[in-house]
């Protein structure tokens, strides 16, 4: 996975604790994770189009959540960064060199590593879209709200 993800995550713990506030402009976002602007936009924008972010243009926009925090899984922030294909594609090489001349039958049944490797997916899948961006909140240090609302109105002072 990319660091796109961890971006992603943590942009919207931040977004969480920062939600009484209008929208968090790109630049101070990036200021708190000390960010080049542009990165994080790019890191940003499969979230917006996903519906898992708002962003407003304008020199008093940035960015907000779309849904709340309940309604956002860590699968939802890993399909929008790392697309919805699979990680692990069987192309049946088990057809090529000593297999190709194996009968049909023995092709009957989806080979076992594609079967294990699916099965490992699903689990993983499965286990992100249990979690939620307030399962995150809930269990972060009580003090990392604190520390990202003042480290804000630090920079916004």
């Amino acid at each position: 996975m990319s660091e796109g993800v961890e971006w992603g995550l943590h942009c919207c713990m931040v977004l969480t604790w920062l939600e009484d506030r209008a929208p968090i402009a790109t630049g101070k976002l990036a200021e708190m994770f000390e960010l080049p602007p542009e990165y994080l936009k790019k890191r940003l924008q499969p979230l917006v189009r996903e519906g898992i972010l708002e962003s407003t243009p304008g020199i008093r926009g940035g960015y907000r959540l779309a849904r709340t925090p309940e309604r956002i899984t860590l699968m939802d922030v890993v399909g929008a960064v790392e697309g919805r294909t699979e990680a692990f594609r069987c192309t049946e090489i088990r057809r090529q060199g000593a297999g190709v001349t194996a009968g049909k039958s023995e092709f009957a049944k989806p080979c076992g590593i594609a079967t294990a490797m699916r099965r490992a997916e699903l689990a993983w899948r499965r286990e992100l879209a249990d979690q939620t961006i307030a399962d995150l909140i809930a269990d972060a240090p009580a003090n990392a709200s604190i520390r990202a609302r003042l480290f804000y109105e630090q920079l916004t002072a």
